[in-house]
């Protein structure tokens, strides 16, 4: 009796107080503009609901766990729209409140996986349609519009800005189409075994495919990684960094790229202490293009010169949101930086934010390949 009740135990969770608190803080502020605008647009005298109660789950959704495919944009406002229409209409042609309910409840989940909109707090929807008493009765499908669009289309703006403030992915996206990777030959597996499996299971997952397959590849390479030991970060390192500072043009950027076929710059201080990076990409003609604020300032710096580019300041075009690491940090975590954030080069730093190093991608792998050559022959 024992060992089963401890399978009703949560599993511990992992995520700092930090996003929690943010998580928290979120849904206080996206409840607190949501009723706010729908009681400035509706008014003290108005019968319609200047809250509902499913707004409160959609903002556990939307704040605590925006990654789940049930939290996306179109989930909440296509199921809460859905939801609802099946909701009033129940509760117009139905007039058995608990079997009103019961249908509601069923066509609308029926119809959200239709439209690939699943959004739990939408079933609530669905019964405050048919449970919700005279007030929301006498609505009809005035219902739909207000309050569950209104409060839907605010919750979700408030979800959309305050993650954006806060430096937080949301919507939550599917990744771009990636050529197909295959399986390794020590027993990886392939994206579409991934998603043959997922429909031999034939149930709904609350992860997005790539997602899970970001997982399971970070995780396969940590395995991976774990056989070789100690093998750290100053290990495989370039030591002769060529770097440049802030006040360094473009133009002269770009020939020091060449001249040493590298692909990033780090830019120091006069101390030697990392102050970002700077990449081909960024010192392209066609990247400003794509980036109009660098562009202007560009401009701005470089007056009437010839080539306005070439003379602008590296400190216009670096990214100052550098990720470093010490030499003392374990390939394995450099393998997921780069494996699953689509890093190409890191800055090795010591205690004091000095630069003493950079891996690239070259590196790390020169330096498995070094590694591996023991295993091999103690294998042989």
């Amino acid at each position: 009796m024992l060992r089963w009740l401890m399978r009703f135990v949560p599993s511990p969770v992992t995520l700092r107080w930090r996003e929690r608190l943010r998580s928290g803080l979120g849904a206080l502020v996206g409840i607190a503009v949501t009723g706010v605008v729908s009681h400035s647009l509706l008014g003290n005298a108005s019968t319609i609901p200047f809250l509902i109660a499913p707004m409160g789950a959609s903002a556990v959704l939307l704040f605590g766990v925006p990654a789940s495919p049930l939290a996306q944009p179109w989930s909440i406002i296509g199921g809460n729209l859905v939801s609802a229409t099946v909701g009033v209409t129940c509760a117009m042609f139905i007039h058995d409140p608990v079997e009103a309910a019961a249908v509601a409840i069923g066509v609308a989940v029926c119809a959200m996986f239709t439209l690939r909109c699943v959004h739990p707090p939408s079933g609530a929807v669905a019964l405050t349609a048919v449970l919700g008493g005279p007030a929301v009765h006498a609505l009809g499908y005035e219902f739909v519009l207000e309050p569950v669009a209104l409060q839907s289309f605010t919750l979700l703006a408030s979800a959309l800005v305050y993650h954006t403030a806060t430096g937080h992915r949301y919507p939550h996206a599917a990744m771009q189409p990636k050529a197909a990777q295959p399986a390794t030959a020590a027993g990886g597996f392939s994206r579409a075994d991934l998603e043959a499996v997922l429909r031999e299971r034939d149930e709904l997952l609350d992860i997005d495919t790539d997602d899970l397959e970001a997982l399971l590849r970070e995780t396969e390479i940590r395995s991976y990684a774990r056989s070789f030991g100690e093998l750290n970060c100053a290990d495989v390192m370039t030591r002769d960094v060529v770097s440049i500072t802030p006040a360094t043009t473009a133009g002269v950027a770009r020939t020091l790229l060449k001249r040493h076929d590298i692909k990033a710059l780090p830019v120091v201080d006069a101390h030697g202490h990392v102050k970002g990076i700077v990449t081909r990409a960024d010192l392209a003609e066609e990247g400003l293009g794509r980036h109009p604020l660098r562009a202007l300032l560009h401009t701005l710096r470089s007056g009437f010169a010839a080539h306005p580019a070439d003379c602008a300041l590296v400190s216009t075009i670096m990214s100052t949101h550098v990720r470093t690491i010490s030499g003392a940090t374990p390939i394995v975590e450099l393998l997921g930086v780069f494996a699953g954030r689509g890093h190409h080069h890191v800055p090795v730093v010591d205690g004091e934010r000095r630069l003493v190093g950079i891996v690239t991608q070259a590196d790390l792998i020169s330096g498995l390949y070094r590694q591996a050559q023991p295993l091999q022959r103690q294998s042989a």
